[in-house]
């Protein structure tokens, strides 16, 4: 019996220059590729290529959360991996928030199905350049749909990834505000590593209100020991 294997890549968090050269070869000699999404700037470097591929985008659009999304997207794989041999790629890293990975390896485990994952550039890099910090010193990384990490009280400087709607910032600012004072400095970091890189300060109250929030919006909040000690 013929042992097909998943391989799961990242096409990092920006333009093709931002992808490894390993990542690039797969491409090139993968047989079946398939997609998380296609709304991603890499995409167009694989599409002038004319590299064929196939996404999940319709799933987006059929499932009731991102749960069930992201079910359905692992589970789909699993099928697909053994029929053929499969190259999955995501955004950014898949070793970086990324939940359809998180799945896959449990269930490629039980039906043990071979499965390789490629290191990526994750969105963090860029992050760190963009913000010259160092996370050695201590930060934490939550998902913007994670209620109860963004209620939580904060310890140390705060990013938000997965910020992608305006809806999903106004939801999430009600929850920081718990904790927060409304008018406490936020840096906005949107399309990081690309031609329209933008990266500004805002208060806390006005993150609902950038017009231009979408899939590769990420938020930055430095710890301010000083409005702890004194609230």
């Amino acid at each position: 019996m013929t042992a097909y294997r998943l391989t799961v890549a990242g096409l990092g968090p920006g333009g093709a220059g931002l992808m490894t050269r390993d990542t690039w070869a797969r491409i090139e000699t993968a047989g079946h590729i398939v997609l998380r999404t296609r709304i991603h700037p890499t995409v167009a470097a694989l599409d002038a290529a004319g590299i064929s591929y196939e996404t999940y985008d319709a799933f987006y659009e059929e499932a009731e959360d991102f749960d069930e999304l992201y079910e359905r997207i692992a589970d789909d794989l699993i099928v697909r991996a053994g029929r053929a041999d499969v190259l999955y790629l995501v955004p950014g890293s898949p070793f970086v928030a990324e939940r359809t990975v998180q799945l896959l390896r449990e269930k490629a485990a039980a039906a043990d199905l071979p499965l390789t994952m490629l290191p990526a550039m994750s969105f963090l890099e860029p992050l760190f350049a963009a913000l010259g910090i160092d996370p050695v010193r201590g930060v934490s990384i939550i998902d913007a749909l994670d209620e109860e990490a963004a209620a939580a009280p904060p310890a140390q400087d705060l990013i938000i990834t997965q910020v992608y709607s305006r809806e999903t910032a106004s939801d999430l600012k009600i929850l920081l505000m718990e904790h927060y004072a409304d008018t406490q400095d936020v840096i906005y970091l949107h399309h990081l590593g690309l031609p329209d890189e933008c990266i500004r300060r805002i208060p806390l109250f006005e993150v609902d209100w950038q017009e231009d929030i979408d899939h590769l919006t990420t938020l930055f909040i430095p710890y301010t020991p000083s409005f702890w000690e004194n609230g």
